[in-house]
C-alpha cells in the first residue's frame, strides 16, 4: 500500500464516463490501494467503488472524504485494473460499471457499525459500581468495556438501546466505528467443512480435551476430512475444529459443490491429431509468450482431453489455468471431468453456490490454493495468479456476450487477459465463429485441427425431412414426421436414447382470435405472449410479464380463441400421446429453473432412467452421452427469419452441435432434421456437417454486405418511455452523424426489431467501420453529445461487436 497519498480516484457504478476524486482521511491512507473498494458519498447517496489511482494532486474543486476502506487487501490486482481500462475503452463503457462487473460474486467483507468506548468512556466504566450497572446507560458501558458490540448484539441483550447510544455518543463516552470482517467460511455448516492438519501448537498447549483429540487424529490421518464425520469420533468436533482453525493449527475449507459421478473420463492415448494439438500448446507454454490457438475439431473429436493435457503441462511449469464455458448448464459436466483429473486444485465459479461457498472459492483462487479455475463468462475476472493458460470452450457461443452494460464479449476479454499475462489462449469449437476462423486463416491464431472423432467413430448419418412434402402426402399438420416417429420407436426397442431439439419454450407460440385476428400482446413489449400450459399463463419471454389465459378475445369478446405454434412443452405432451410407454423429460429454462434441477434432469438421462430428452438449445451443447443414438430437430427453421446478419450462422452452429450429440458411443448415430426450408444453405451444410462449405458461403455474404469480419460494427440504440422522445433523440443522432466520416457506413435510424421493450420505445443505428479506431472515435462523440444534451443516463446504449440486432 502507498502510505501518504492524500487523494484517490474512484470508479463508481454510475453511467458516467469518468473517475471521481475523494480525499482519504489520515487513518485510512495506510489501508487504501489501487483495487481496493471504498465507500464514498455521492450526492445524497453512499456508493461503493474501486480505487484506480492514488496521488497528492489536489483537484480544483472541493473534495469529499472517503467514508470507509472496505477491504484489508485489494480485491482487484494490477492486471485486472489494466484489463478494466481496456474494456472501458474498447466497449465504450463507463469505467465504474466495468469495475462493478469485475468484482467478486459476493463481497469478501461484511460491513457494519459497531459501538466502542472512548478513553473517557473506559474511565467512566471503571468507576461503575455493581449497583449502577443495573441502570441502562451504565449497563451499556459495562458491556462495551468487555468488547465492541454491534447494535444487533446490544439490542438482543438489552432491548431498545438507540436513545441510550445517542446520549452516550453525545457525551463522548461511546464512538460508532465502521467495522469490517472477512466473510468467515468457518461459519458454514460442519456438513460442508473439511478439516486438514497444518501444525502442532507452539509452546505449552492451551487446548481442551476435544481439541487435543481432534488435532491428534488429523495429524495421524493426513488429508482432508469432513467435519461432520469427525463428530462421530471426537465429541464436539465442530466447535473444536473451528477453534483449531482460528489458531492456525488446522485448515477448514468449505467443500463446495462437487461434480464427479457420471462425468469421469479415463485418460486415454491421444491420436495423432490430438497429439499434434497438445504438442503445439505445450511448446507455446514453454515459450512464456502470448500465443492464441483455434482448436477446431468435429463433435466428439476429443477437444476436452487436449484441454486436460494442456492444463497438466501448465501446472507442471508452475503456471495456473482458467477454463471458460459459455453457460452454467455446461459447468457440471466439465467440472466433473476436471475434479476427476485435478482434485482439490479445481475451483468452480457457479451460481449454484451460496454466498459463503462463492466467497471461499474466490479466496482459494486469490490465495493460489486453487490452480485450475472453471467458470462461465464472468469467470474471466477470477483472481488467478501466475496465469499460464486460458481456454475458451465453445468459443462461438453467444452466451459469452454480456447483454447489459458493460456489453463485453467474454471470449475477447479472455484473449486480452491472456495477452496481458503473456499466457497461451486456446479457442475451442466444432463450429467456430466466422470471425474466429477468419482470424485463424489470416495467421492471427494458429489453427489446430481435429478432423475425426476419437476411436475413429463415424459422424452420424443425417437426413433432411421436408415438412411441406410431409403435409402434402399425409394431409396432416403434425409435430413429428413419419420418419422421426419410426426412428424413435426403433431406438426405444433397442433400449437406446433419443434427444429432440426445438429451440422455443412454452406450449404454443401465440394466441389468436379466429374472429377478429387479434393476438395477445405483452403490455410492456411489442411481442406476442407465449402460452405456458403447465403454469396456465401467457408469458413474455423478454420482460417476464405474465397474464391469465383469457376465456374470450379481449378485443371482440369472441369465444373462437386458438393457440398456434409449437414449443418444447407441446413436443413433450405429443410424445406422451404417440409413445405412451416411453420415459420422457424436458430440459429448458422453465423445467431447469429450480436449484439443482438441471443436474437432476441430465443425470437421470445420463444414467438411463429417461428414454427421450426434449429441450431447447440447452441440450445441444457439450453433452457426451454414449447411449444417445438419435437426435431429432423438430423444426430447424426457428431463428432463420430473424432480422440479423448472424441468423444463418447461429442456425448452422445449433444444428451441427445438436447433431454431434448422436453416436458418441459404440453404436452409430442418426439425425433427422425437419424443416420447411430444405434448400437453405445453413441447413444443407449442417446436414452435411460441412463447416468449410458453410464458412466460405457465409464469408462471401459478409464480404458483399461489409459485415464482420470485413468491418467493425456497433449498434447504437436510443430508448425512452415516450415514442416521440425516442424518435427525437434518434433524429438528433442522425444529425450528428451526417455526413458520416469517410470510412463509416451508417444504417438508420430505424425502429428496433422489438420496437418496444420493457415499456421503452427503441430506435437503433448500425455503424460499420473499415477501421476500429474510427468507430471508437465516433462512438465517443455520440456519448459526449448525449452527456452535453443531458439525456437520461439510460437513454443511449452502445453495443460494440453486437451478436444480436434484435
Amino acid at each position: 500500500m502507498a502510505e501518504g497519498f492524500r487523494f484517490c480516484d474512484v470508479g463508481l457504478p454510475v453511467p458516467v464516463d469518468r473517475l471521481f476524486t475523494y480525499e482519504l482521511p489520515l487513518t485510512m491512507r495506510a489501508h487504501a490501494g489501487p483495487g481496493s473498494r471504498v465507500l464514498v458519498p455521492f450526492g445524497a447517496r453512499k456508493l461503493s467503488g474501486v480505487i484506480l489511482d492514488l496521488h497528492n494532486q489536489a483537484p480544483v474543486h472541493e473534495t469529499r472524504e472517503v467514508i470507509a476502506v472496505l477491504d484489508e487487501r485489494p480485491v482487484l490486482d494490477a492486471g485486472l485494473l489494466t484489463l478494466a481500462r481496456w474494456i472501458a475503452e474498447y466497449y465504450c463503457s463507463p469505467i465504474g460499471e466495468v469495475l462493478k462487473s469485475m468484482l467478486p460474486l459476493t463481497g469478501e467483507t461484511r460491513r457494519a457499525i459497531q459501538y466502542a468506548l472512548t478513553e473517557s468512556g473506559r474511565e467512566i466504566a471503571r468507576q461503575l459500581t455493581r449497583a449502577a450497572e443495573s441502570d441502562s446507560a451504565p449497563r451499556v458501558l459495562a458491556l462495551l468495556a468487555e468488547r465492541p458490540l454491534s447494535l444487533d448484539t446490544l439490542s438482543k441483550k438489552m432491548g431498545s438501546v438507540r436513545p441510550i447510544l445517542r446520549s452516550l455518543i453525545k457525551r463522548g463516552w461511546v464512538t460508532a466505528e465502521d467495522y469490517r470482517q472477512e466473510r468467515d467460511p468457518l461459519r458454514a455448516s460442519a456438513v460442508r467443512l473439511e478439516a486438514e492438519f497444518l501444525r502442532r501448537p507452539d509452546g505449552e498447549s492451551q487446548l481442551n480435551k476435544n481439541e487435543r483429540e481432534l488435532l491428534a487424529f488429523l495429524e495421524l490421518h493426513p488429508g482432508a476430512h469432513n467435519l461432520a464425520e469427525l463428530a462421530k469420533l471426537v465429541k464436539r468436533a465442530g466447535q473444536a475444529g473451528r477453534e483449531l482453525a482460528r489458531q492456525g493449527l488446522i485448515r477448514l475449507e468449505v467443500e463446495g459443490l462437487r461434480w464427479g459421478a457420471g462425468y469421469e473420463r479415463p485418460m486415454h492415448e491421444l491420436n495423432d491429431a490430438q497429439q499434434r494439438a497438445f504438442t503445439g500448446i505445450r511448446d507455446a507454454l514453454e515459450g512464456n509468450q502470448f500465443q492464441a490457438f483455434l482448436l477446431q475439431g468435429v463433435t466428439g473429436s476429443g477437444k476436452t482431453e487436449v484441454y486436460l493435457r494442456g492444463i497438466e503441462a501448465a501446472l507442471a511449469l508452475g503456471k495456473n489455468a482458467l477454463l471458460l464455458v459459455p453457460e452454467i448448464a455446461l459447468t457440471p459436466a466439465v467440472a466433473g471431468q476436471f475434479f476427476h483429473r485435478f482434485g482439490k486444485q479445481v475451483a468452480v465459479l457457479h451460481s449454484a453456490f451460496g454466498d459463503a461457498e462463492r466467497a471461499d472459492q474466490w479466496r482459494r483462487i486469490r490465495d493460489g490454493r486453487a490452480r485450475v479455475v472453471v467458470g462461465t463468462r464472468s469467470g474471466v475476472f477470477a483472481p488467478v495468479q501466475n496465469l499460464g493458460l486460458v481456454i475458451i470452450d465453445e468459443e462461438h457461443d453467444g452466451s459469452y456476450k454480456q447483454q447489459e452494460t458493460p456489453r463485453y464479449h467474454g471470449r475477447d476479454v479472455a484473449l486480452m487477459r491472456a495477452k496481458q499475462a503473456s499466457a497461451v489462449a486456446v479457442l475451442g469449437s466444432a463450429t467456430p465463429s466466422v470471425e474466429t476462423r477468419f482470424n485463424a486463416d489470416r495467421g492471427k491464431y494458429a489453427l489446430l485441427a481435429l478432423p475425426e472423432r476419437i476411436a475413429r467413430r463415424p459422424l452420424p448419418e443425417v437426413r433432411i425431412v421436408d415438412l411441406r412434402t410431409e403435409f402434402l402426402e399425409t394431409k396432416q399438420q403434425t409435430t413429428f414426421s413419419r420418419a422421426l416417429l419410426d426412428e424413435m420407436q426403433q431406438r426405444l426397442a433397442l433400449r437406446e436414447q433419443v434427444m429432440l431439439l426445438l429451440n422455443r419454450r412454452g406450449f404454443s407460440s401465440f394466441m389468436v382470435c379466429r374472429a377478429c385476428g387479434e393476438r395477445m400482446m405483452c403490455a410492456n413489449c411489442s411481442v406476442v405472449l407465449t402460452w405456458h400450459k403447465r403454469d396456465r399463463r401467457m408469458l413474455c419471454h423478454y420482460c417476464g410479464h405474465a397474464e391469465k389465459v383469457p376465456v374470450k378475445c379481449p378485443n371482440c369478446e369472441s369465444d373462437y380463441i386458438q393457440f398456434l405454434g409449437t414449443g418444447s412443452e407441446r413436443v413433450e405432451d405429443e410424445l406422451h400421446r404417440h409413445l405412451p410407454t416411453a420415459r420422457i423429460a424436458r430440459l429448458d429454462r422453465d423445467s431447469a429453473a429450480g436449484k439443482g434441477a438441471f443436474e437432476r434432469i441430465l443425470q437421470s438421462f445420463r444414467e438411463g432412467d429417461t428414454d427421450i430428452l426434449v429441450g431447447t438449445q440447452m441440450i445441444a451443447k457439450g453433452h457426451d452421452i454414449p447411449n444417445v443414438t438419435l437426435v431429432g430437430v423438430v423444426l430447424a427453421d426457428i431463428g432463420l427469419s430473424m432480422p440479423d446478419f448472424r441468423a444463418a450462422e447461429r442456425t448452422f452452429q445449433l444444428l451441427t452441435q445438436a447433431a454431434g450429440r448422436a453416436g458418441r458411443g459404440a453404436a452409430p448415430g442418426r439425425v433427422i432434421i425437419q424443416t420447411l426450408n430444405p434448400d437453405n444453405y445453413a441447413i444443407r451444410f449442417a446436414a452435411a456437417q460441412d463447416y468449410e462449405g458453410f464458412f466460405q458461403k457465409e464469408l462471401e455474404f459478409r464480404k458483399w454486405m461489409r459485415y464482420p469480419p470485413f468491418s467493425a460494427c456497433a449498434n447504437v440504440l436510443v430508448r425512452a418511455e415516450k415514442q416521440e422522445d425516442a424518435m427525437a433523440m434518434a433524429a438528433q443522432l442522425e444529425f450528428v452523424l451526417n455526413p458520416p466520416p469517410p470510412d463509416i457506413r451508417v444504417m438508420g435510424p430505424a425502429e428496433a426489431p422489438v420496437a418496444r421493450l420493457k415499456n421503452e420505445f427503441r430506435y437503433q443505428i448500425l455503424l460499420k467501420a473499415l477501421k476500429r479506431p474510427a468507430l471508437r472515435a465516433i462512438l465517443k462523440d455520440l456519448r459526449r453529445f448525449a452527456e452535453k444534451e443531458k439525456w437520461p443516463a439510460t437513454a443511449l446504449m452502445i453495443d460494440v461487436d453486437p451478436i444480436s440486432l434484435v
